[in-house]
């Protein structure tokens, strides 16, 4: 998955929250799971954070969450 193709912001963080809800559940029962902070996932979805770990839970919540790559997209 490309990453860049998602970049940081509340938005971001609104799709993938809106994500998880379609599959009945939750960023914060996905983060419970997962071992993360939610505020952790909070901050690399918004950009807040934004180093090769961020970039790779973000990757992480994207999929998690259903999100399909815009790029992949017709």
């Amino acid at each position: 998955m490309n990453v860049n193709a998602f970049p940081p912001s509340r938005d971001l963080y609104n799709r993938v929250r809106a994500g998880f809800i379609t599959q009945d559940t939750t960023l914060q029962a996905w983060c419970r799971e997962n071992d993360i902070l939610r505020q952790n996932a909070l901050n690399c979805l918004v950009g807040v954070w934004n180093g090769p770990k961020a970039k790779a839970l973000r990757a992480r919540l994207i999929k998690a969450a259903n999100i399909p790559d815009p790029s992949k997209v017709s």
